[in-house]
């Protein structure tokens, strides 16, 4: 027995319409011969409301005192009892009497859809949990009756009851909604403007929040990649810089204009070795995306505007804001830019804006060479000071300045080594210390003028002197050393916990393992090799790049996993440090190579059960649906070829046309069992041609009676890209197969419509349907659903209608006919608009050929 649905009638506020609206679909359920029944309904004295219950069948209520009143309430054990097909049950939020069966309505009505019982109820926005303190803020009234949002957000369908708060006023100042009494209080307090309309707007963006869920759940079933701007996405793109917090604030600014906008940062980390963005910028700017209500993603790629694109698409995006370029000038010969690319790339359903910020132009700075331990600048500075500056220093203080003593003057020179030493780090203050000795010695130092010194004590001054330019350049240089080790035990540790992330998570793509460690090291190619033996041959277990190595000892680098099995690299000769970070991308490569290993063991397990499950039930196939046709055939041979019985010319049409029918049911069985095995083995080889659908749907209708189908192929659809005598054959089953559900008097309808690039064909029918457990199983092999008869057909039309479709890259999925019944959905390419080729006109020379 299958669980019930549920529909819910939402409203922003009491008087809307909900219960009107609820009592109306009953009463069409009912015209459609549907069997409804009222399981709880209050009125509330509301005389419209009262007048929809006639004609409805109100179950009894189940009578509870309660502190010495009487109360009614919904009586689940009657409901279960009657077992309607449908129960329309009010105020899904209600308190229950104590005593009652169930402390909430919802827990009733949760009941009944366990029952199998399908479930009409009414419920108000203020009444969702999450937005009790909401409600309470605007309207200054805690709502006690509330319902858990999950129980709402389960439902089949929601329902928006709207009414504008002008209109509901106008209800209530009629007498419509509460007694006369009640109402200057109510138009007063509640149901004021304000408070209806920040009510409505809660109502509209609840349910705009749950279709948005729909449709993000269609697109990725239909793989639609377009972008469909029902709501305003905006998608930032970061990178790291100090402009990321203006991109993020101007694009909350965006979104403030349009309700219900909302804002995507992404970080696109590019492949540059263990360079990344500056962690903390990055973690403000994802604290500020969050406090602002956005959402931020973290996403790695090699092309950083497709990565960006792709993202944008994939999220339904409807505008891109970027940061002008911090490149300079001259870098623009590199390239135009991911500003410019994306722009360009974006096509008409995407925005992109470009926003200016303090930072355009001033540079993005290039990644620290291996070994460098200071700006390129400040080392061209720092020599600059420790050369130039003690030239510079001893023309002023012999031609400007007067006599300042030998002790003066070596500070100054000091001074100079210092500031090399500050800016250039230990070679510029190096030779600034010994350039600085020199211009001492020659002009500061008796005898002027000549390389020596006749006073032991200036040369100790300049010993002194040497000593401590040493000394400051050395601090220098080891600070900017353990700076540099710093970064880089960041990187190594940001790159070892993506490698743990992708443990945890599962991920099993050795291909895209070892496209990162090509990225991360700046490598040209990267192959995991294995042996079986010592003395084995090698084997490229996985490879990408250009010209893999077929050993290790060809590799530049290699790093050994185990005995038999080594990471080779190659592109240049990686430093010693860079091992470590290497050694863990090649144990998670192993252990990547095993997962795969497994995941295709257990694959083939799969397919052998599978297989063997299928012979049992070809075997069953074969002993009851192939013997009981052949069993007909023989049972009329035999009749004509008595000499006992004189047979009369309406009794020999008669066994003939048995024997027909049970040689054309032994043929259409015996070629779904072909078909099915052809799709088991992987043998089905589409021809793709361009054809218009009305060349295939017609002859796919051969075999089914006379007026069962109504076609509706409109001369405007596209063609699609298909195999016809595939395709030929996926709706011949799909249409025999409703046809054999349908009542007698209704027909099938096969319409097809485009959507976007695609071209749907939708096979309708009216029979019993499928729920939505069965629908999936529907398709799998020796399935009938229901209490079809074992002459029926051994399970196979759909399976092999489904399995020809995705040979043709398209899609077979069911879903609920509106009204009752079930509807076959199938989705193909549409062409790009070439003339049709060529056709082969005989129905049956196709179907002869896929035999």
């Amino acid at each position: 027995m299958g669980r019930g649905k549920l529909r819910i009638y939402l409203g922003a506020a009491p008087g809307v319409g909900k219960t009107y609206a609820m009592l109306s679909e009953g009463h069409r359920r009912i015209e459609r011969g549907t069997d409804c029944a009222v399981g709880f309904v209050e009125h509330h004295g509301r005389p419209r409301t009262e007048v929809m219950l006639h004609g409805l069948e109100q179950i009894a209520r189940k009578e509870l005192t309660y502190r010495g009143a009487a109360f009614t309430e919904m009586d689940v054990d009657a409901v279960l009892a009657r077992r309607p097909e449908v129960a329309l049950v009010d105020e899904l939020a209600h308190t229950n009497v104590p005593g009652s069966r169930n402390a909430k309505r919802w827990q009733d009505v949760e009941e009944l859809l366990a029952a199998g019982i399908d479930v009409v109820s009414t419920v108000n926005i203020q009444h969702l949990e999450s937005l009790g303190d909401v409600v309470e803020s605007i309207t200054g009234v805690r709502q006690r009756e509330t319902v858990p949002d999950e129980v709402v957000r389960r439902a089949d369908q929601i329902e928006l009851v709207d009414m504008s708060p002008e209109a509901l006023r106008r209800r209530m100042a009629h007498g419509n909604i509460y007694k006369p009494d009640r109402i200057d209080a109510s138009l007063s307090n509640y149901f004021r403007p304000g408070n209806l309309t920040a009510l409505r707007e809660l109502a509209l963006l609840w349910v705009a929040d749950r279709v948005d869920e729909y449709l993000q759940q269609y697109r990725g079933e239909h793989n639609i990649r377009s972008t469909w701007q029902a709501r305003e996405r905006i998608v930032v793109g970061l990178t790291g810089g100090p402009e990321g917090r203006t991109l993020v604030r101007r694009a909350a600014r965006m979104a403030a204009k349009g309700s219900g906008s909302e804002i995507l940062a992404v970080y696109i980390a590019r492949s540059d070795g263990l360079t990344a963005a500056s962690p903390k910028e990055l973690a403000l700017q994802r604290t500020l995306v969050e406090d602002l209500g956005g959402t931020f993603h973290h996403v790695i790629g090699d092309d950083i505007p497709a990565a960006l694109l792709e993202f944008a698409r994939g999220v339904n995006a409807t505008q891109i804001v970027l940061g002008s370029s911090r490149r300079k000038t001259w870098q623009y010969i590199f390239g135009p830019g991911v500003g410019m690319t994306v722009a360009r790339e974006s096509g008409p359903d995407l925005d992109v804006h470009i926003v200016t910020h303090e930072e355009v132009a001033k540079g993005r700075g290039l990644p620290v060479a291996r070994g460098a331990r200071l700006g390129r600048s400040r080392i061209i500075w720092g020599w600059l000071i420790g050369v130039g500056g003690p030239a510079v220093l001893s023309l002023a203080l012999t031609h400007v300045a007067t006599d300042l003593g030998l002790a003066n003057d070596m500070l100054l020179f000091l001074s100079v080594t210092v500031a090399a030493a500050l800016a250039g780090g230990l070679l510029p203050a190096l030779a600034s210390a010994a350039v600085g000795s020199l211009l001492l010695n020659y002009y500061f130092t008796p005898p002027l003028h000549l390389f020596t010194v006749a006073d032991p004590k200036n040369i100790v001054a300049i010993v002194i002197f040497v000593g401590v330019a040493v000394s400051v350049a050395s601090v220098v240089d080891l600070a900017a050393r353990r700076t540099h080790q710093a970064a880089r035990l960041r990187a190594e540790s940001e790159i070892l916990s993506f490698l743990a992330g992708s443990v945890l998570r599962g991920e099993n793509s050795l291909d895209a393992l070892l496209d990162r460690v090509r990225e991360t090291f700046a490598m040209d190619s990267v192959a995991l090799l294995e042996r079986a033996g010592d003395v084995e041959p090698w084997t490229r277990a996985a490879s990408v790049g250009p010209h893999p190595v077929e050993r290790p000892e060809d590799a530049d680098v290699d790093m050994p996993v185990g005995d038999h099995m080594a990471l080779a690299l190659s592109g240049r000769v990686l430093p010693a440090e860079d091992r470590r970070v290497l050694a863990a991308f090649a144990a998670q490569a192993a252990v990547v190579l095993d997962r795969q290993r497994l995941q295709s063991e257990a694959d083939q397990a799969r397919t052998l059960a599978e297989g063997n499950r299928i012979r049992t039930a070809l075997l069953a196939a074969v002993s009851h649906d192939l013997r009981t046709p052949l069993a007909g055939i023989k049972a009329s041979v035999s009749s004509l070829r008595s000499d006992d019985v004189a047979w009369s010319e309406e009794d020999q049409a008669e066994l003939l046309a048995g024997i027909e029918e049970g040689a054309d049911r032994l043929d259409h069985l015996v070629g779904n069992l072909l078909d099915m095995s052809r799709l088991q083995t992987g043998t089905v080889t589409p021809l793709m041609r361009e054809i218009d659908l009305d060349e295939v749907v017609p002859m796919a209708l051969v075999g089914v009676p006379d007026g069962s189908v109504d076609l509706d192929i409109p001369e405007s659809l596209p063609m699609v890209t298909v195999d016809k005598g595939l395709l030929e054959r996926a709706v011949a089953n799909i249409v025999e197969n409703a046809v054999k559900y349908s009542p007698e008097d209704e027909t099938v309808l096969v319409a097809a419509s485009t959507l976007g690039d695609r071209v749907e064909v939708r096979v309708v029918d009216r029979g019993p349907g499928v729920p939505d457990t069965a629908k999936g199983r529907i398709f799998a092999p020796f399935q009938r659903y229901g209490d079809a008869p074992r002459g029926a057909g051994v399970g196979l039309g759909l399976a092999v209608a489904r399995g020809f479709v995705e040979a043709m890259s398209g899609t077979l999925t069911a879903e609920d006919t509106p009204g009752g019944g079930l509807t076959m959905v199938l989705t193909l390419t549409a062409a790009t608009g070439r003339p049709p080729a060529g056709s082969i006109s005989s129905a049956i020379a196709q179907r002869g050929r896929y035999a």
